[in-house]
């Protein structure tokens, strides 16, 4: 049933980081007839100050306290990534929809609590995969689905670059890494690709180069599934030349590009010269040579969509608030994702790595 009430839905952030204020806070506050953030909930003493003194909201020290109110619609679990199953599993059996930021879980039987969670309360469990609204992505699956590619052979999804990292973020006691971290991104879309079916053929590297933790800074992945597409999956910190975002082989043609553009190029077979298949040597000798006469187009976003940020929060979000407030469908399901997090899981299984010692989460302030 969508919530009853007049005016926004009052919305709780759970985490201050990158995530919980340059994301999420950031946007709500740009949808004021839809969403007001009347409480925070972080360790670090500065970011409750700031949130108060910024959002005029509510703060929390414990999340746990914050949980308790009732005056809840919404929370967003915006927390350190091992954080994600036990608050949002707090929230839901509070009784507050939530929204959990990526990753979601990082082992099926995590998730499956979490949506145990929410069937029990019957409150709404939210995945925050807002890059499916990517406008590059979409426009790519128009593409693919126009026909003009012909069959797709293989889709390369490439989240790359050369970079060196020291925070938390590499530290696999906190479920890190380049395929929790980053890794949703092309996950998400790799299983749509797929139709949120679970691939046949896992395949998965992982290394460790420009990272300073014990987490993998190096991932790549193929899956094979009957009837779709071989999917390449790299996400990789030690790339100084990186592919394009997508790169698609079809049999008529192909795509390339990302966010600032994409450029595609195909035949049309009713304009093809015609072959026969010659089993004798070609005469003189010679390589087969033909002038195929190729469509070339091209797609460059909006000024609107150039905001990759704010355009994919804007889409997530109107979303969720039709969901919540008028019953829609949500389109982002638990179980779609569980599909993404048990390829996560079987790529983990596939390449242990030494740990650190545990030295838990540091304390706040």
């Amino acid at each position: 049933m969508p919530i009853s009430k007049k005016g926004p839905l009052r919305v709780a952030v759970l985490g201050q980081g990158r995530s919980g204020l340059d994301i999420h806070c950031h946007y709500l506050k740009t949808a004021p007839r839809k969403f007001e953030i009347i409480a925070i909930a972080d360790l670090l003493r500065e970011r409750r100050k700031r949130a108060a003194e910024e959002m005029g909201c509510a703060t929390y020290a414990d999340y746990r306290d914050l949980l308790a109110r009732d005056d809840l619609d919404l929370v967003v679990n915006a927390l350190p990534s091992h954080l994600h199953p036990e608050a949002t599993i707090a929230a839901l059996e509070a009784g507050h929809h939530t929204i959990c930021e990526k990753p979601l879980a990082w082992s099926v039987a995590k998730l499956d609590k979490m949506i145990a969670a929410a069937r029990a309360s019957r409150r709404k469990l939210l995945p925050f995969q807002q890059s499916r609204n990517a406008p590059q992505f979409q426009k790519m699956l128009q593409i693919i689905d126009s026909g003009v590619l012909g069959r797709i052979v293989q889709v390369s999804l490439s989240f790359s670059s050369f970079a060196r990292r020291w925070d938390w973020q590499t530290v696999q006691e906190y479920r890190a890494g380049n395929l929790l971290n980053t890794g949703p991104h092309p996950m998400d879309q790799a299983m749509r690709l797929l139709d949120f079916k679970k691939p046949q053929h896992i395949l998965c590297a992982m290394d460790r180069a420009n990272t300073y933790g014990d987490a993998e800074d190096y991932v790549k992945i193929l899956l094979r599934t009957r009837g779709k597409p071989v999917i390449d999956v790299e996400i990789s910190s030690c790339t100084t030349f990186p592919q394009p975002m997508y790169t698609v082989h079809g049999e008529r043609g192909g795509l390339s590009g990302g966010p600032s553009g994409l450029t595609w190029r195909y035949y049309d077979p009713k304009k093809a010269p015609k072959h026969k298949l010659i089993r004798s040597p070609l005469p003189g000798p010679s390589y087969c040579g033909e002038e195929l006469p190729m469509i070339e187009k091209t797609w460059t976003p909006s000024k609107t969509q150039q905001n990759a940020f704010g355009f994919m929060s804007k889409a997530y979000y109107d979303h969720i608030y039709a969901v919540l407030s008028e019953g829609a469908k949500l389109e982002i399901t638990p179980q779609q994702v569980r599909v993404q997090v048990a390829v996560v899981e079987e790529c983990h299984r596939q390449n242990p790595l030494s740990k650190l010692p545990r030295k838990g989460w540091p304390k706040g302030m």
